[in-house]
């Protein structure tokens, strides 16, 4: 079965995590020499770095049992390991899990798509991958790209295909040589970036939706409107859970990111209301057609 039917069937998960990267362990200070260097390069390694390695994973492991399920990862990111390490502390079923992986950009251009998803799956002690899209359509590599994504699902390591970034004509160029279509399409989508026309494509070619950026990195632009504040009152919920209600309403599963307990619990609880028709349009009318993130026809992907 597809993804179009499993989202259609409310099975599969209408809300994903997406922990991105662990971050960067903190840096020396460019006065510090001699032994006053070497005493926090070893503080480095024994503390800040294994501390940070844990709160990723406790994190993540946190968000699962809160109820998430559609866990969002690219290669970009890390080798997996700490992924797998939250999934089984978690303690959820592998099988009740929707993990998703992508294929770097150095991946892409290094002709070793393969060799870096065996990575991921060895190091995060899985056997599959439910979920693999290209993170970015790299110009003159994305399609062979997708060759090698067709024969990790041939061999049943990935159950389905998608993309990332991509605009129509990426799409228009993939439909003339894939053998397997792509079932899910992430892309930058919020209330400054709405994407309508895009989403609708999408749509006409049964491909499930998923945002990035869906809260439009608290864009004071956004977070201060009157609107989302009557809103708040309105429903008796925050601006966040009112903007990720607005995506699960208009079909789109929007990704988010929160290393916060209490965070992910409220990222969570949004299906307990529903917004009326009226204020579903009047959050449509906040687009102003703002892209906070990279533009896939006009980027370096050397920096991605």
């Amino acid at each position: 079965m597809k993804l179009s039917e499993f989202l259609r069937n409310g099975a599969i998960p209408q809300i994903g995590f997406g922990p991105g990267g662990m971050g960067y362990s903190p840096r020396m200070p460019k006065e510090r020499k001699g032994l006053s260097s070497f005493a926090f390069r070893v503080a480095n390694k024994l503390y800040f770095r294994p501390k940070m390695q844990r709160d990723y994973v406790d994190a993540i492991a946190h968000a699962i049992q809160t109820g998430f399920r559609l866990i969002d990862y690219s290669a970009a990111y890390g080798d997996g390991k700490l992924i797998g390490e939250a999934i089984r502390k978690s303690q959820v079923k592998r099988s009740d899990l929707l993990i998703t992986t992508r294929v770097s950009n150095g991946a892409q251009r290094e002709h070793r798509v393969r060799e870096e998803f065996m990575s991921f799956v060895h190091n995060a002690g899985i056997d599959h991958v439910d979920l693999l899209q290209f993170h970015w359509p790299v110009t003159d590599l994305y399609l062979d790209t997708w060759r090698e994504m067709e024969k990790l699902h041939e061999e049943g390591l990935v159950k389905h295909l998608g993309v990332a970034n991509c605009h129509e004509h990426h799409l228009e160029e993939l439909f003339k040589m894939c053998k397997y279509r792509p079932e899910v399409g992430q892309f930058e989508i919020h209330p400054l970036f709405t994407q309508k026309p895009l989403i609708e494509y999408y749509r006409e070619q049964g491909i499930v939706v998923e945002a990035y950026t869906p809260l439009a990195r608290y864009d004071d632009r956004l977070v201060r409107l009157p609107l989302l504040k009557r809103l708040e009152k309105k429903y008796d919920k925050t601006f966040v859970q009112i903007i990720l209600r607005w995506h699960v309403q208009n079909g789109v599963i929007p990704l988010v990111r929160s290393m916060s307990r209490h965070h992910q619990q409220e990222n969570i609880d949004i299906f307990d209301f529903e917004l009326s028709d009226e204020d579903m349009k009047a959050i449509d009318g906040i687009n102003i057609n703002s892209r906070l993130r990279y533009d896939p026809d006009n980027c370096d992907f050397s920096i991605l």
